[in-house]
């Protein structure tokens, strides 16, 4: 099997989980990149080319090359010092729960940027955390403070980018995410965009530019190191929620590197002018659940579908939903049992 599909395959044995450290794991891992560069006179160059000489590599290979003949980009053979092999480690607990089956939930951080406030939702029982960057103010340096406060929660960071571009996608991966959900695919080709920039080569093109996922106090001590074994671990969600993205489902579903397509109820609504219940509406959550299963990918939508056939990945609520709804069952009876004062700011207030 080719090895950068078996690396995203979502169906199969849970045989696949291995925690063995490999050979690739290095003793020390830093988010900086520049961090160890040799100091002058510590390396020799021995295939460089000769100094104010034309080496003429683009049309000869030097010996030992395994690419030979004249130099050609679409037929280059990728080497094995990042290998992404099947086999990679499974370190990711959502990823691991997907092959398993189970449903996995993300409880969303909508609007806070406080990092007591993301650690408490990673630690309420959710399978991992949905970080909002399509919808609200915060910026990129607010969320990566906020997952590095308590990167090995129960529930790992997750994040829905604002679209499929790469300075978008490589902040959030840089700075941590495990689970990426970019919004509204409506094509193949952008389906295709979102994995280039997901994932390292050869199944990608992410850049190796460091960002703090690769330092020891996140991901850089992982088993088999962060670079080799992340293309296995991340978990990739496209979201349909457009008529384009509907007809369009069967292909993103099937672009290589896609974890699970996401029926998005409210968008889906909101483009089609149906609601949940009219045939119309339900037709085109159809499609989108038949997409997923001819593709053999995971099929996501919000919580109030957990119990919709074949949705098995589901968005909860949001910070202030959960502070409410805890507070209700906290208090039961007592809830909004507040005193009554005929004068002031508080005069007036219904119960």
């Amino acid at each position: 099997m080719n090895p950068t599909l078996a690396s995203i395959a979502l169906s199969g044995s849970l045989a696949v989980v291995s925690f063995t450290a490999t050979a690739q794991q290095t003793a020390t891992s830093t988010a900086d990149p520049y961090a160890n560069i040799p100091r002058p006179g510590a390396q020799t160059f021995p295939l460089a080319a000769p100094a104010g000489v034309n080496s003429g590599a683009r049309e000869i290979a030097p010996a030992g090359a395994v690419n030979t003949g004249p130099f050609d980009p679409a037929q280059w053979v990728y080497g094995d010092a990042f290998d992404t092999s099947a086999g990679a480690s499974i370190w990711n607990p959502v990823k691991a729960k997907m092959l398993a089956g189970g449903k996995v939930t993300g409880g969303t951080i909508f609007a806070a940027t406080d990092a007591s406030t993301y650690c408490a939702m990673a630690n309420a029982g959710y399978d991992f955390v949905w970080t909002e960057m399509q919808h609200d103010q915060r910026d990129w340096e607010s969320v990566a403070r906020m997952w590095r406060t308590c990167p090995h929660a129960n529930a790992v960071p997750g994040v829905r980018v604002a679209y499929t571009d790469e300075r978008e996608i490589q902040h959030a991966l840089d700075a941590g995410a495990l689970v990426l959900v970019v919004p509204t695919i409506d094509t193949v080709e952008e389906a295709q965009e979102v994995v280039n920039w997901a994932y390292f080569p050869p199944l990608g093109r992410r850049s190796n530019g460091g960002g703090q996922a690769f330092g020891a106090e996140m991901w850089g001590t992982v088993p088999g190191g962060y670079r080799a074994t992340i293309n296995t671990n991340l978990v990739l969600v496209l979201m349909i929620e457009t008529l384009e993205g509907v007809k369009n489902a069967a292909e993103i579903a099937k672009v290589p590197g896609v974890s699970a397509i996401f029926a998005a109820s409210g968008d889906l609504g909101n483009f089609s002018g149906y609601r949940q219940g009219q045939a119309d509406y339900e037709r085109i959550v159809n499609i989108v659940h038949d997409a997923a299963l001819d593709a053999g990918v995971r099929l996501c939508g919000s919580l109030a579908w957990r119990d919709r056939p074949d949705f098995t990945c589901f968005q909860a609520g949001s910070e202030t939903a959960a502070i409410a709804r805890g507070a209700a069952v906290e208090l039961g009876e007592l809830q909004n049992t507040q005193g009554k004062v005929s004068t002031g700011p508080f005069a007036g207030r219904q119960d």
